[in-house]
């Protein structure tokens, strides 16, 4: 296993799909910062996406933001409130909330993407 940060690999953080990992290491760290403010393992349940991937999985198709540097962490409860609380401090840019049906199913998005066109930031939603 390659150890990017303390806690995260770039196993755990690479495609499901094709097994690349491009997320940049400052976004690596940043998702560091938001575990060591929380104080408990963060499980990932989706980090890179190729384009390919991303588009059989996602509305986002070939160009959204797992392909560049967007994390899901599987997280319910008091623990999604801290997760988000502590990406606001660290100034993750993006951050989705789908916090309904399954616990299993449940996630906090954070993304560390600039402005583009349909995409302002610092920006938080809702999965519908």
């Amino acid at each position: 296993m390659t150890q990017l940060t303390q806690h995260f690999t770039r196993e755990e953080l690479a495609c499901k799909h094709c097994g690349e990992m491009r997320i940049p290491l400052a976004s690596v760290e940043r998702l560091q910062r938001v575990r060591n403010r929380v104080g408990h393992v963060l499980n990932i349940s989706s980090g890179y996406r190729c384009p390919e991937h991303n588009n059989a999985v996602s509305k986002t198709g070939r160009d959204g933001p797992h392909t560049k540097a967007a994390f899901d962490v599987a997280v319910h409860g008091d623990e999604a409130y801290h997760v988000i609380q502590a990406a606001q401090a660290e100034e993750f840019t993006g951050i989705g909330v789908n916090q309904k049906g399954p616990l299993e199913g449940r996630f906090i998005h954070l993304d560390d993407l600039n402005d583009a066109p349909g995409r302002p930031r610092p920006h938080v939603w809702s999965y519908a």
